[in-house]
């Protein structure tokens, strides 16, 4: 199995990333590392603990990472996950499960240190906690398998989620992003153009019924798909974080190419822009794997078919 580490914000969708990578068996998580973003720290790693409570697997571990932007203010999306940031679907459930004393960034840099060249990174939030460990440790760009990140917009002008430039995770931390983008990983992205072509709506969820998760994936997207849907116009929601998953998981989903990508950090109008030179116009070495295209219907089959369980 890869040996990964899966960086949240959850976040709803971030919840069903977390769970297809359990229970799609591929993968060996070695940890769930977590940072602000969707909600606010505390929030996001109560989240986590709760669905991995969800999972059962003890063996599960949660780590505490960046509480705050490397430079910019806190944002957070209530209005799209919830006061609670899962649409309110274990409010019922105690929290049980212990986070590990370890902070985020060290624990990436000690697993990136121990397992050279074996270590997939899935970052579904802001990228601070990778940030942080570069700032510590630069090598591990050379030490680190592939990082894949959910963020950005590539090839869709006008039609980011937070300003019309910028995708949400990017402009979370877009400082962190930008150290990311050339610090010399093998990096993948799965930008918002891209899993904004992933679809589920009720009937795809009563594909769950009577199984495991039906009743969580069901309540936790209520307020997400309501909000999808007066917001874009969408019959149910994107699956953002999954899809990212689903990256790993199997590669073929996505249509791919390489360019040089960079960030914007400087401009109010556009802070957190993901800028492809398509056209090498800066004469570039390539930095990122894009995705330009996703069989969205065949992800959305893996996907359900994982969860049944």
């Amino acid at each position: 199995m890869k040996k990964a580490i899966l960086d949240v914000d959850t976040g709803v969708d971030d919840a069903l990333a977390i769970i297809y990578a359990y229970e799609s068996g591929q993968l060996d998580l070695l940890g769930i590392t977590t940072v602000n973003g969707n909600v606010p720290l505390e929030d996001v790693v109560r989240n986590t603990k709760k669905v991995a409570q969800l999972i059962g697997d003890d063996r599960l571990k949660v780590y505490r990472g960046a509480e705050r932007p490397l430079l910019k203010e806190i944002h957070s999306e209530y209005k799209v996950h919830g006061s609670d940031g899962i649409g309110g679907a274990l409010g019922d459930m105690t929290v049980t499960k212990e986070e590990e004393e370890e902070f985020a960034s060290d624990f990436i840099i000690e697993q990136a240190r121990k397992n050279p060249g074996e270590l997939t990174l899935i970052m579904v939030g802001p990228l601070t906690n990778l940030a942080l460990a570069l700032r510590k440790e630069p090598k591990i760009a050379g030490w680190i398998d592939q990082v894949v990140v959910m963020g950005g917009l590539i090839s869709k002008a006008g039609h980011g989620n937070t300003l019309p430039t910028s995708e949400f995770n990017i402009y979370a931390d877009a400082e962190a992003a930008k150290a990311v983008f050339h610090a010399g990983f093998n990096l993948k992205l799965v930008s918002l153009d891209v899993t904004l072509e992933t679809f589920m709506n009720r009937d795809t969820i009563e594909r769950l019924k009577g199984t495991k998760y039906h009743d969580f994936v069901l309540k936790s997207t209520e307020i997400y798909r309501d909000y999808s849907s007066k917001r874009f116009g969408m019959d149910g929601c994107a699956l953002h974080d999954p899809l990212t998953v689903g990256a790993v998981l199997d590669p073929t989903f996505l249509k791919t190419e390489k360019h040089f990508v960079d960030v914007e950090t400087k401009s109010d109008l556009s802070y957190g822009q993901t800028i492809c030179d398509f056209r090498n116009l800066w004469d570039r070495e390539p930095n990122v794997e894009i995705s330009l295209g996703v069989e969205g219907k065949r992800f959305v089959d893996h996907f359900i078919g994982t969860l049944k369980v």
